[in-house]
């Protein structure tokens, strides 16, 4: 079925060895019957994707890109045992199959899972499914449900509970992306000075604290083939931990493209959201509040940091690219996609600003008409 993402060939200087890693999944009594199938999954900045289609199983290894020298950036036991540990409360996650720690199988920490198949949702929904305008709503409220599901998930007095610190989650988040991005930032991207300085004076006290995703996008979902609005599967748990939800629904809307959104945003979309039938930013805030009961006093902070944080990862790639450290041609233009960000940041607190003044809203009612 071409809808379904099978993966495709592996890279140059990405290969498996093969033989090692079955040798040492019939070890762990993983029962393989016929000639594998290895091909792999499109991504390159996290960790490598791979998937082993045996007769009578079907496999996906994840395993760091090579030369990682931190291990806590690809942590593939912790990613490995934050699945295992949510799937008996968060049943989409895919099953787990066995973790190696041993570095003399192929050189490295891996873990191989089962396959989900399904449809991924990227940049723009498969051509050859119909969506209405209905169906495309449908999906937006379940891929929403799904997250919200995800922070009821009852972690307390499970091995849940040493996926992270907990609370204060807000100010270690606001204060490390403060470092990283001043550590990471080029001459050629603005400093976020002002942003900075209003996240550092605007951080709230937790909402709650409860299993967070961190990296929240269509992209991370599988819909089921037979019904293409529901979703069966969640993948890539490697930034999940224990924090306010609030945070997280703030860094998906970073990802979050509209379609009045201007070109840069537009040119560097990979999710779908902005079909019609999708909801605004907005309406997915308002859809998310009135689901949880959250009442956040003030709602911008979250949003602001999570084109922040965004901001952050994307300079942290540049920084590699700037430096010559990578010749990828994908990282050329990330510069310009964080003077959008920042801008886009700026305009969030200058809205917040005026909407505190008393004619406030009214000034912005007539903006928006």
């Amino acid at each position: 079925m071409a809808i379904i993402d099978i993966g495709g060939n592996v890279r140059n200087g990405e290969e498996l060895d093969i033989q090692a890693v079955e040798t040492w999944l019939k070890n762990q009594q993983v029962d393989l019957q016929g000639q594998v199938q290895v091909t792999q999954y499109s991504g390159g900045a996290s960790n490598w994707t791979y998937r082993l289609k045996y007769d009578n199983v079907d496999l996906i290894l994840r395993r760091p890109p090579k030369g990682t020298k931190a291990k806590s950036a690809h942590d593939m036991a912790r990613e490995y045992h934050v699945q295992n540990n949510l799937k008996p409360f968060y049943p989409v996650l895919p099953e787990m199959v066995a973790l190696c720690q041993d570095e003399s199988v192929i050189g490295c920490d891996f873990y191989v899972m089962k396959r989900i198949e399904g449809i991924i949702p990227r940049a723009n929904l498969p051509k050859e499914i119909d969506y209405t305008e209905a169906d495309v709503r449908q999906l937006c409220i379940n891929v929403l449900d799904k997250l919200i599901e995800l922070h009821q998930v009852p972690y307390q007095g499970t091995a849940l509970e040493q996926l992270g610190k907990g609370d204060g989650y807000c100010r270690r988040q606001v204060e490390g992306w403060d470092k990283r991005y001043a550590k990471a930032r080029t001459k050629n991207v603005p400093s976020f000075n002002y942003v900075r300085k209003w996240l550092l004076a605007n951080i709230p006290a937790d909402t709650k604290t409860c299993v967070i995703h961190n990296d929240w996008r269509f992209d991370n979902v599988i819909l089921d083939p037979q019904h293409p609005t529901e979703v069966i599967g969640v993948l890539d748990w490697e930034m999940a931990t224990l924090g306010d939800p609030l945070m997280d629904l703030g860094s998906a809307l970073a990802y979050w493209v509209e379609e009045s959104d201007n070109k840069i945003f537009k040119a560097t979309r990979r999710q779908p959201t902005n079909r019609k039938g999708m909801f605004s930013r907005q309406q997915v805030v308002d859809y998310y509040l009135q689901q949880t009961g959250l009442t956040p006093e003030n709602w911008a902070f979250y949003e602001v940091f999570g084109l922040f944080r965004l901001a952050g990862i994307a300079q942290q790639i540049y920084y590699r690219y700037y430096h010559k450290q990578t010749d990828n041609p994908a990282f050329k233009n990330l510069w310009i996609v964080i003077h959008a960000l920042h801008v886009r940041a700026l305009k969030l607190i200058t809205q917040q600003k005026v909407a505190k003044h008393p004619i406030g809203k009214q000034i912005l009612q007539r903006i928006s008409k």
